[in-house]
């Protein structure tokens, strides 16, 4: 059992994450990669990947065991949505980080000569991780992510409504089944031993993840911001054959809007996600607000566009 333990003050601090964070997301598909067993919900990606994944980013399949401890430095991000922010942060680590990471790794499985020489610190040797982690996620991760966006957005709009509906402590009570929350303790169910995290006023970030599976994870080391990762509901999964009729319902840009507002946007957010003028923006986001699926409230200068209850079933 995993118990985080919250302060008023870090209540007032929790938010969710803007978006998917491609660091864990790498981590946690490379954990599915290394899966036994079939895993029904990324049977085809897994099959893809697998078969194709280039030579010089399997060293990162030995650094992300499918069980047990991974090393906390290659999730250093608080829910950013930047790849090469988090790929800088990575390559940013102390060397006594890496080198305790490193080391907590050794004790559950062999480290070959390459992870030592990260271990040291070596220059070169953090190149090529840095190279290895942009060759994954292009490899694995870009081709799906606008379908990861759109899920991790259509949680998001599930989380505001709840946090609006029943107020932060309603929000994280209903995060996951395997969490559940006695003021001021969160407790989420854990295969480790019991562990107590005190925030002490830092607050939590709350990271929807597409790879993450079965329960929510945080980092062990205390040296992060608090993060708790936890897997989307699977019923707001966007699987291709609702995506295509979704698009053949409303138009593949008109239902890429409704994606994104599902996140909640402004419009000119929502004109750079899709790649159009501001002024056709407004007027998808016009539309789709007179069908009833989204909903428009002024803050400050902008406009900020969600999804309304239809408009997140109708993604459902």
């Amino acid at each position: 059992m995993l118990r985080v333990h919250f302060t008023a003050e870090d209540l007032a601090r929790v938010r969710v994450a803007p978006g998917p964070d491609p660091m864990w997301e790498i981590l946690l598909s490379l954990h599915v990669l290394r899966q036994r067993s079939a895993t029904p919900v990324f049977g085809t990606w897994r099959t893809n990947v697998r078969s194709t994944l280039p030579d010089d980013t399997r060293w990162l399949m030995q650094l992300a065991p499918p069980v047990g401890y991974s090393p906390d430095f290659l999730t250093p991000t608080a829910g950013s949505c930047a790849l090469d922010a988090g790929i800088d942060a990575v390559l940013s680590t102390p060397v006594e980080a890496l080198r305790a990471d490193l080391a907590q790794l050794g004790c559950q499985q062999r480290l070959d000569p390459r992870t030592h020489l990260l271990a040291s610190g070596d220059t070169a040797t953090l190149d090529s991780l840095g190279e290895a982690l942009r060759t994954y996620y292009r490899h694995a991760l870009a081709p799906i992510w606008d379908e990861v966006r759109a899920v991790v957005d259509a949680d998001r709009a599930v989380r505001a409504r709840s946090f609006l509906d029943h107020g932060c402590e309603g929000m994280l009570a209903a995060l996951h089944p395997t969490i559940s929350w006695a003021p001021p303790v969160l407790s989420i169910e854990s295969r480790f031993p019991r562990r107590d995290i005190h925030l002490h006023g830092q607050g939590l970030v709350l990271v929807p993840s597409y790879f993450c599976r079965e329960r929510p994870i945080m980092l062990r080391d205390q040296r992060h911001p608090p993060v708790l990762v936890y897997p989307i509901a699977r019923d707001l999964h966007v699987t291709s054959t609702g995506k295509r009729s979704l698009e053949a319902l409303l138009g593949r840009t008109r239902a890429a809007a409704l994606e994104v507002i599902a996140g909640g946007c402004t419009t000119t957010e929502l004109a750079r996600r899709l790649g159009i003028s501001a002024a056709s923006a407004s007027a998808h986001a016009t539309v789709l607000r007179d069908a009833g699926l989204a909903v428009a409230q002024r803050h400050r200068n902008s406009v900020l566009h969600t999804a309304s209850a239809l408009g997140v079933e109708l993604l459902a």
